[in-house]
C-alpha cells in the first residue's frame, strides 16, 4: 500500500537547528505525498532556509494546537509521524489513539541520551515503528528502555548531495569550520583550548563557528582570554545557503561535542569534501571513518583535538585524500533521496500492515 497522506508533528516550523526536517518534509512532498505539519510552537524567529520558501512548505504548516484534531479528521493521514521523542511524540500518540490511526516518530540525539522522556519505553511499545538515526541509538533504546530491536529502523537524518558539493576551499590560511548551536553540550571551549597551542606556535588557520545559544557569551571571552581573537570568528546562526557557502570553502570541519545522535553538520562537511576532527560520541564513529574521512578524538581529549588539528592543518595532501573519502562516503550512504525511500517503504509497510489488520 503507498502512503499519500502524511500529517508531520515537530516542536517548531521552520526551525533554524533543524534543517534535516524541512528538508525531509520537502522531499517527501516531491515525492506526491500530501502532509500537514503540526507545529507546537510558532518559527523561532531565526533565519529561514531557502528550502522552506522554495518548496513552499509553510502552506503546510498549523500553528494552533486546539485546531489539531479537526486537521487530522479532516486530512485523514495514512500516518502520523513526529520528530523527537519528547513532546512532539506525546502529541502524535494522543493524535494517533484518538483517530485510530498509526503514528511512528524519529529519535534524535538529546532526546534519548540526555533528556529522555520518562515513559519513552511506553511510546515506542505503542508505535508501529520508531526511526532513529544511528546504531548507537538503536542499541541505547533497547538496552536502557527495553524497545523491541525488530520495532527499530535506524534510518539517519540526510542531506541534498548536489547543494552540499565541494567547492574552492581556502588553504592559506586554511579555514577550520564549526556549525553548532553553543550549548553546553557542544563543548566548544574545548576547541577554543585545543586552537590556543596552535595559534601560539604560530600555525596558521582561521575558524569560523556558525551557530548562536546560550554559551555565545562565555565563549568569546574565553576566545579572547585565550588570545584568539584574531583567528576565530562567531558569526551567530545562518542560513543553509550561508552554512552551505561555508562549507565550500572550508578546509576543516570541527565538532568536539560530549553527545550526539547523528550530528547533520558533519553530513554536510562530508558532502562539501571536508574532512573534519570530532569526538567520538554516539552515532559520529558511523559517520566520520577514523583515518579515512577524519581523524576520531576521545571525550573530552583536549590535547588529543590539538593534535588531529595539528596533522591536518600540516598535510594538505592528507586533507585531499580524506576530503575525496568523505565526499564518496556522503553520497553513498547519506543522501537525502536515499533516506527518504527508505522512510517511506518503512511507512508504506506499516499502512499495508495497519490495513491487513482491520
Amino acid at each position: 500500500m503507498t502512503v499519500e497522506r502524511v500529517a508531520y508533528v515537530v516542536d517548531g516550523f521552520p526551525k533554524v537547528s533543524e534543517t534535516f526536517v524541512a528538508g525531509e518534509i520537502a522531499a517527501v512532498r516531491r515525492r506526491g505525498v500530501d502532509l500537514r505539519v503540526l507545529s507546537l510552537r510558532l518559527p523561532d524567529g531565526g533565519p529561514v532556509h531557502e528550502v522552506v520558501t522554495r518548496e513552499g512548505l509553510m502552506r503546510y504548516a498549523v500553528y494552533d494546537r486546539d485546531t489539531f484534531g479537526e486537521v487530522i479528521a479532516d486530512f485523514r493521514p495514512q500516518i502520523i509521524h513526529a520528530h523527537f521523542a519528547r513532546e512532539p511524540t506525546a502529541v502524535a500518540l494522543r493524535l494517533a489513539v484518538l483517530n485510530g490511526l498509526p503514528f511512528t516518530f524519529t529519535v534524535h540525539g538529546y532526546d534519548l541520551w540526555r533528556k529522555p522522556p520518562d515513559d519513552l519505553g511506553r511510546r515506542a511499545a505503542a508505535s508501529a515503528a520508531i526511526v532513529t538515526v544511528s546504531h548507537a541509538n538503536a542499541q541505547e533504546l533497547a538496552a536502557r528502555f527495553g524497545v523491541d530491536p525488530t520495532k527499530i529502523h535506524v534510518i539517519p537524518c540526510g542531506i541534498d548531495v548536489a547543494d552540499f558539493a565541494p567547492g574552492p576551499h581556502r588553504d592559506n590560511p586554511p579555514i577550520i569550520v564549526v556549525v553548532a548551536r553553543l550549548r553546553p553540550v557542544k563543548r566548544l571551549d574545548l576547541l577554543l583550548h585545543a586552537l590556543a597551542p596552535l595559534h601560539g606556535s604560530g600555525q596558521p588557520f582561521r575558524c569560523h563557528v556558525i551557530g548562536d545559544g546560550s554559551e555565545r557569551p562565555r565563549l568569546e571571552m574565553l576566545r579572547d582570554k585565550l588570545g584568539l581573537r584574531e583567528v576565530v570568528r562567531f558569526s551567530g546562526a545562518a542560513s543553509q545557503e550561508v552554512v552551505r557557502d561555508a562549507w565550500r570553502t572550508a578546509s576543516i570541519g570541527a565538532l568536539t561535542s560530549t553527545s550526539e545522535g547523528m550530528p547533520i553538520a558533519l553530513m554536510e562537511a562530508a558532502s562539501s569534501g571536508v574532512p573534519v576532527v570530532a569526538t567520538a560520541v554516539g552515532g559520529v564513529p558511523e559517520l566520520v571513518a577514523d583515518g579515512e574521512t577524519g581523524l576520531l578524538v576521545a571525550n573530552g581529549d583536549v590535547t588529543g583535538l590539538t593534535d588531529a588539528l595539528r596533522r591536518l592543518l600540516c598535510d594538505p595532501p592528507l586533507r585531499t585524500r580524506m576530503a575525496a573519502a568523505a565526499r564518496a562516503r556522503a553520497v553513498a550512504h547519506f543522501s537525502l533521496d536515499h533516506q527518504v525511500d527508505r522512510l517511506t517503504a518503512l511507512w508504506n509497510d506499516v499502512a499495508t500492515r495497519t490495513r491487513h489488520a482491520r
